[in-house]
């Protein structure tokens, strides 16, 4: 397997059946948590812009030449998003001192929210995976999980109940 399959399988998870960006999503989970375990947020957000910046290097080398601009088997785009969507919820952690695994509920909503807007692809989403450019291909996926991001935001607001305080 080239280096470049490797990056964009996310080590050959890509090929699991069915739902390869389900799996894809999945497997960030515990790499996300390594990463906070590793160096709090600052080492997920780091993190994150390096897979998009080597996931979006080894997307245009996959798909050079292919008809099909998005295959399935490429999944370091969700691995992105997905981390993306579990900012807030590696910030809170680090900012109020707590262990991000117990913050379970937000790793839940992030998951499900990120894996609606994906599958959704609701407005600009929607925009990024009709450009069917290997650039694309990791946007649709930036944008998806930052509104997943929103959506961890305000359920945390509203669990915690810090309207109006």
């Amino acid at each position: 397997m080239t280096l470049t399959r490797l990056i964009a399988t996310f080590g050959g998870v890509g090929y699991l059946r069915p739902a390869p960006g389900t799996w894809g999503t999945l497997a960030a989970l515990p790499v996300a948590l390594a990463l906070h375990s590793l160096g709090g947020f600052w080492l997920l957000l780091a993190g994150t812009f390096i897979a998009f910046g080597i996931g979006w290097w080894a997307t245009i080398s996959e798909t050079r030449g292919r008809t099909d601009a998005d295959p399935s088997e490429i999944v370091i785009d969700e691995v992105v998003g997905m981390w993306i969507a579990l900012w807030p919820v590696s910030l809170g952690a680090m900012m109020q001192g707590v262990d991000v695994t117990a913050l379970w509920p937000g790793w839940v909503a992030a998951f499900l929210a990120f894996r609606v807007f994906d599958i959704w692809k609701p407005g600009p989403v929607g925009l990024a995976d009709r450009m069917h450019t290997p650039l694309g291909v990791m946007l649709d996926d930036v944008i998806a999980g930052a509104l997943a991001t929103l959506v961890v935001a305000v359920a945390a607001v509203v669990s915690h109940g810090m309207i109006g305080a």
